[in-house]
């Protein structure tokens, strides 16, 4: 009998390390060739381009390149810019603090140009170009150095085209919406008595060329280039930019930089400058049964590195590709806020720290960037800024057009950086001070009417005009006060202001709105078309209204229809914008749908913005739609394709961030999720919705599950703890590998054009 007792203990313990063994050997494991699947993704040319939205373009989040051949000319215009160089006079406006253009390198060749073709190579973000001329062939291989400030252009030539030149042409170095109105004839929008700044100057010490721009205002510009021969049919041309201000030493850094590059070498540089980029890409992973979105996603995150790092610029409305625009800073009112989004669940949260340093280590000019009366406690930003956020003066309600809700709006940006961080450090001493300043601007303001509730007098809606009641406003001040409560809450704080912000939020005036949805504020209908969403800003992106409220998936699906219903001054960011709405309620068709709009009309060949001037925000956000159908984290809840398209059969990604601080990856075929896996980075509550019917929870430990309606599962999930989520009676094997592509390299300029 003992032995019969001990044969069967054997046996038990037996079953129990093979059934630990299957829970410790679970993993996410990724089939993913990265060179070959981005690859899959490249832009190509089968042309030369010969503008700003076709070009191909190259950045590091400091300087910037853009390959194009110039128009009606026999040369290759090489476009250079560093989001540093802007202008820096007293006036704060687009005309006083604008960033400004440094200029191009010309490539004349020897022959006239028959054709040529491009090929942006993501994986490594080099350009290769072919250009075919009467005389020969001229091979560049280009780009703009990951960690180094050296753009660097290899030339290997073919026939007698080895004697082809460069030339630097040096840009005019004011305002470029001066040089937009100066174009097109409009000089009666050029402020009187602007004064323009001096031509660049140029010289020669020892081997580098240099063009030195100085400013009225101080601080100055080089540009600086030399040319290094491997041999006859092969050149190397090492360029920098180097802005500085207030003192005038740029010179001395750009010829340090183009020396240290040529010691460093093409090789060693090259080889570093693929080992950052081939280090970036995998964060996360997406991959989509419609490639012409696949392709479109990940351009974007190539744009977004490109465009920022965490230790360089701010991304304004161009990025390091500055035209001719009239939008030559960045702007708040929407577009720096969309740019940002699709930075957290991608899992590149230090590229995002340009917008973080940008408002937290500028405090000083916030609190300058209100009226005096209110500096004592109140911060503020204007609607266009330098890199340093300086602003004109915000507006006070109640006089003229008070745009107040910026920089709370902002701070609900830095709130979403947190959130996927879950870094109380920073919440406690940037963020909550931050906010608190921009909320105490509203509460200057806000005054309790007849009805017992609190009431704004007139702001402006952007762009639609001053109200009072302003729906945008409503929406930012009752977001930010309630985000300071939770805040103080967690952090144990016990600041003064908490009895006013209980108040506020139990005493503010509800949202105004009629038959049609939200109004854009107190007795003023949405009227005539606006291509901005901010009346609807209380839905997206601060989720305030939302479908988990009784009726009101309703309310959201009639204010979207009748902002829809106008479409006259509808553009892309309104399709973004609907595309983003349509998936908080689940409705993945309507949200493909609406993004679809953004192709063709709105998307140049290269996925650059077509508006009233070159623009990069909304494509970026476009990115941003893309993940709210495949998962969404507001209120406290991961949501696990929460708004597919019926037409997106097969969905996979991994590594995506949530709110709380989890790492999420999921695969999805013929329609069906076959698993989901979480990983706790914070110890955040973790609470996960699935379509997986009678799901399987499995980790190093059985871990306890409470389950609540609409397939909602709350999972004792600590941190460093991971949870793998399948079907019962179903393992699978937990691959995460790209969708095959039916179709590749949709973008870039085609000989023959795709439908869109």
């Amino acid at each position: 009998m003992n032995i019969q007792h001990r044969y069967y203990n054997c046996i038990l313990l037996l079953l129990i390390c093979l059934r630990s063994a299957d829970i410790y050997s679970m993993d996410i494991k990724q089939n993913i060739n990265w060179p070959q699947f981005m690859s899959q993704q490249d832009m190509i040319w089968e042309r030369l381009p010969e503008y700003w939205y076709d070009s191909a373009y190259l950045g590091n989040g400091r300087l910037g390149l853009m390959i194009y051949k110039e128009p009606n000319k026999n040369y290759i215009r090489l476009e250079t810019g560093n989001c540093d160089v802007h202008d820096h006079r007293a006036k704060r406006d687009v005309f006083g603090i604008p960033r400004l253009l440094t200029g191009h390198f010309a490539l004349h060749p020897k022959g006239e140009i028959i054709s040529g073709k491009m090929r942006l190579d993501l994986w490594n973000a080099e350009a290769s170009t072919e250009i075919t001329t009467t005389k020969g062939i001229i091979h560049l291989q280009t780009f703009v150095h990951a960690d180094d400030m050296i753009i660097v252009v290899k030339a290997t030539t073919e026939g007698d085209e080895h004697d082809f030149r460069w030339e630097w042409i040096a840009a005019e170095a004011n305002s470029p919406r001066y040089l937009l109105f100066k174009s097109k004839g409009k000089t009666n929008k050029i402020p009187e008595g602007y004064k323009l700044n001096p031509s660049p100057t140029n010289s020669k010490e020892n081997e580098i060329n240099l063009s030195i721009q100085e400013l009225l205002a101080g601080g100055e510009t080089t540009v600086g280039w030399q040319e290094t021969k491997t041999s006859p049919q092969e050149r190397i041309l090492w360029i920098n930019l180097t802005h500085t201000y207030p003192q005038s030493t740029s010179k001395k850094i750009c010829k340090a930089e183009i020396r240290q590059a040529i010691r460093k070498g093409y090789a060693a540089l090259q080889n570093a400058h693929r080992q950052w980029w081939n280090s970036y890409y995998p964060a996360s992973f997406i991959s989509l049964p419609d490639a012409k979105k696949e392709n479109f996603y990940w351009i974007q995150m190539y744009k977004l590195a490109s465009a920022t790092r965490g230790d360089r610029a701010l991304i304004d409305n161009t990025g390091p590709w500055l035209s001719e625009t009239p939008w030559p800073n960045a702007w708040w009112n929407l577009n720096v806020q969309l740019t940002y989004w699709a930075l957290n669940a991608s899992d590149h949260l230090d590229l995002a720290a340009s917008l973080e340093n940008a408002l937290y280590n500028h405090i000083d000019q916030l609190r300058l960037n209100i009226p005096a009366a209110y500096r004592h406690n109140s911060l503020g930003i204007g609607v266009a800024s330098n890199l340093e956020c300086m602003t004109t003066t915000v507006g006070i309600p109640g006089k003229g057009k008070a745009q107040v809700g910026l920089l709370p709006w902002a701070c609900h940006n830095l709130w979403l950086i947190y959130r996927h961080k879950m870094d109380d450090e920073v919440l406690r001493n940037k963020l909550f001070p931050l906010l608190k300043g921009a909320i105490n601007y509203y509460l200057h303001f806000i005054q309790k009417g007849e009805d017992g509730k609190y009431h704004l007098p007139e702001t402006y809606s952007p762009e639609y005009g001053v109200t009072e009641d302003c729906n945008f406003d409503l929406a930012l001040l009752y977001w930010g006060c309630q985000t300071l409560l939770e805040s103080a809450q967690r952090l144990q704080i016990q600041d003064p202001l908490i009895s006013t912000w209980k108040d506020v939020l139990d005493n503010l005036t509800p949202y105004p709105m009629d038959e049609n949805g939200l109004l854009i504020g107190k007795d003023t209908p949405y009227a005539f078309s606006h291509r901005h969403y901010s009346h609807l800003l209380s839905i997206y992106p601060l989720y305030l209204i939302n479908k988990e409220q009784p009726n009101n998936t309703r309310l959201i699906e009639k204010s979207l229809a009748f902002w829809q219903s106008k479409p006259k001054a509808l553009l892309g960011y309104s399709c973004t914008g609907a595309s983003s709405i349509s998936s908080a309620i689940g409705k993945g068709n309507e949200a493909l749908s609406y993004l679809n709009k953004l192709f063709g009309k709105f998307l140049s060949s290269t996925t650059m913005y077509k508006e009233s001037g070159p623009v990069i925000e909304t494509p970026l956000s476009g990115a941003q739609c893309i993940h709210d159908m495949l998962i969404q984290s507001w209120g406290g809840k991961l949501r696990i394709f929460p708004a597919l398209p019926d037409v997106w059969k097969d969905v996979c990604f991994s590594g995506l961030r949530t709110e709380g601080a989890f790492k999420v990856s999921a695969n999805r075929k013929n329609g069906k999720t076959l698993f989901i896996h979480i990983k706790s980075l914070a110890g955040e509550p973790c609470i996960v919705t699935t379509d997986i019917v009678n799901p399987i929870f499995k980790g190093k430990r059985a871990f306890t599950v409470q389950t609540t309606n609409n397939g909602t599962y709350q999972i004792d999930l600590k941190k460093g703890e991971e949870v793998f989520i399948y079907p019962q009676g179903q393992i699978p094997d937990f691959i995460i590998s790209p969708i095959p592509p039916v179709s590749k390299n949709h973008f870039g300029l085609k000989n023959v054009q795709t439908n869109t």
